[in-house]
């Protein structure tokens, strides 16, 4: 199975809100969940999957390693756990969530602790994320052509990352879109709202379609049902070449995350 195009997003998600919005995305017919460790919600994300009465089979679960677990004596024991909270046997897709670059682990232990859990079958994929164009050269090298599902990387119509996007096209690597709307930011943004009015759409189907035409997969996130209804409404939205071109002009260098000591050095 390749990445899902459209998944629901669970960062900064916790307690009952994300157990309420995992339950609602499942209802409205969402089939792709992405969690993280850190996220320190994998458990509740576990139990309203559990609730849901979907299938396991008919769901693509993300989670992403943190730093700390990095190493080779650590990420698979904390995989496992990861499985243990999400109550399942392995999940569809694993990450390594920031490369944290001089953290005391060399990137290709990581990557070669990341293919293990995959031969084991804790994860039928494996990824990255906040991976540069550099990184994901050494990612590949150490993993080898074809092993690499997705960099997932924040990516907006202020934060359009042209090269690290055309690199990962001429790699065959997805392109997972997270922060579409940049925290909201683009949702007051005029070139957008114009364009939205024109289809009779929200602002935020207009930046989800954006990134969906572009080939990107996106995992928006909201705690409100009718939000949740609402994003999916983006597959069926398809923008002209003229609309395209005036979202491609708002890039600004929009960036909302680049944790220091977690973050390469970012691609021009």
């Amino acid at each position: 199975m390749g990445i899902p195009t459209f998944g629901l997003g669970t960062f900064r998600l916790t307690g009952q809100t994300v157990v309420d919005s995992v339950r609602h995305a499942l209802d409205l017919g969402y089939r792709a969940i992405d969690t993280a460790q850190i996220y320190g919600n994998e458990a509740e994300v576990g139990q309203a999957v559990a609730e849901s009465g979907v299938s396991r089979d008919d769901l693509y679960l993300t989670t992403k390693i943190w730093v700390e677990n990095h190493s080779r004596a650590k990420l698979a024991t904390s995989l496992e756990e990861s499985l243990a909270k999400l109550r399942t046997d392995r999940v569809d897709l694993t990450l390594i969530h920031w490369p944290a670059p001089g953290n005391g682990v060399p990137l290709a232990e990581t990557l070669e602790a990341l293919a293990a859990v995959k031969a084991r079958g804790l994860t039928r994929a494996i990824g990255i994320s906040n991976f540069n164009i550099a990184l994901t050269r050494e990612a590949i090298d150490v993993l080898g052509a074809g092993e690499i599902a997705t960099n997932q990387i924040e990516l907006s119509p202020y934060l359009q990352n042209r090269s690290l996007t055309a690199f990962l096209a001429s790699q065959d690597i997805t392109v997972t879109s997270y922060m579409t709307l940049a925290y909201g930011k683009v949702l007051a943004d005029p070139v957008l709202t114009r364009i939205a009015d024109r289809y009779q759409a929200t602002v935020a189907q207009v930046a989800l379609a954006w990134a969906l035409q572009q080939g990107y997969a996106v995992i928006p996130s909201s705690t409100r049902r009718e939000n949740l209804a609402s994003n999916l409404l983006a597959r069926d939205l398809h923008l002209g070449d003229d609309d395209m071109a005036a979202i491609a002009a708002l890039e600004r260098g929009g960036r909302e995350v680049s944790p220091e000591g977690l973050a390469p050095v970012w691609d021009a």
